[in-house]
C-alpha cells in the first residue's frame, strides 16, 4: 500500500469540528509553531498531550509498516485538529506537507476534559470506519473523485482546488500506487470532468458528474 459516507472519504471539514480555542479556554494555547515542508511535527512512539490545530499549510498523519511501506491515514488542512489518541502514546507520526503553522493546545494533568474531547473521539472513529469502506469497496476513479469532492468542500466549495499533498501522498492514503493515481487525473482530464491546472491545483468543471463517480 503505497502507503473515509458509505462511499464518500470524509477528510474532517471545518465545520462539522469543534473549536479548540472554545473547547480549552485561550489558557492552554500555545503559539504558533513553525514546521518547514516535510518537517516532524511528532513521532508515533511519543508521549502525547496535546492536541493541534492547523493554522496553515497542511499535516499528513501517517504510520510505517514493518517492510517500511507508508501509510497514510489522514490529511489536515487550515481550521483542522489533529492530535486526539485513546491514551498517553502517539500512534502515528504527523508531517508538515508543505510550510506550515500549527496552534499547541495542552491538556491540564488531572483535568476532566472528558466533554471537550467526546465530539473529537467520534469524529475520528466514523473517519476511521468510513475509510475502510473506501478501500474495501471503491476502485480508483471512484476514491479519487471521492477525495477531490470532499477536498474540494473543505476548501469552501469552489472550482478551484490547491492540492498541497503530492500524487504520491494521495496514492498512499487511497491505497494506489503513483502511477495509478497520475492515470485517473489523466483520464478525468480527458473527459472533461476537471482541468489540471499544475501539479498542486485542479478545477472542477463538472461538479455532478465528479460527485456521482465518487458515490
Amino acid at each position: 500500500m503505497h502507503a473515509y459516507t458509505a462511499s464518500r472519504i470524509s477528510l474532517s471539514p471545518h465545520s462539522a469540528q469543534p473549536s479548540l480555542p472554545a473547547a480549552f479556554g485561550s489558557e492552554t494555547q500555545q503559539p504558533i509553531s513553525f514546521f518547514p515542508a516535510g518537517s516532524e511535527i511528532y513521532a508515533q512512539g511519543e508521549r502525547a498531550g496535546a492536541l493541534y490545530q492547523v493554522e496553515f499549510g497542511a499535516v499528513r498523519i501517517y504510520r510505517l509498516l514493518a517492510d517500511g511501506r507508508r501509510q497514510i491515514s489522514a490529511f489536515h488542512l487550515a481550521g483542522e485538529t489533529f492530535g486526539f489518541e485513546a491514551d498517553a502514546t502517539h500512534h502515528f507520526f504527523a508531517e508538515a506537507i508543505n510550510a506550515t503553522g500549527v496552534r499547541t493546545f495542552r491538556l491540564a494533568a488531572g483535568a476532566d476534559m472528558s466533554h471537550q474531547l467526546l465530539p473529537l473521539a467520534l469524529k475520528g472513529l466514523t473517519r476511521a470506519q468510513e475509510h475502510l469502506l473506501v478501500l474495501g469497496r471503491q476502485n480508483a476513479i471512484e476514491r479519487v473523485a471521492a477525495f477531490l469532492v470532499d477536498l474540494g468542500e473543505r476548501q469552501g466549495g469552489l472550482r478551484q482546488v490547491e492540492l498541497p499533498m503530492s500524487r504520491m501522498d494521495i496514492g498512499d492514503y487511497l491505497g494506489l500506487t503513483i502511477e495509478t493515481v497520475s492515470r485517473v487525473f489523466t483520464r478525468l482530464k480527458d473527459k472533461g470532468v476537471i482541468r489540471l491546472l499544475n501539479l498542486r491545483s485542479i478545477e472542477i468543471v463538472k461538479q455532478d458528474v465528479l460527485q456521482a463517480m465518487g458515490e
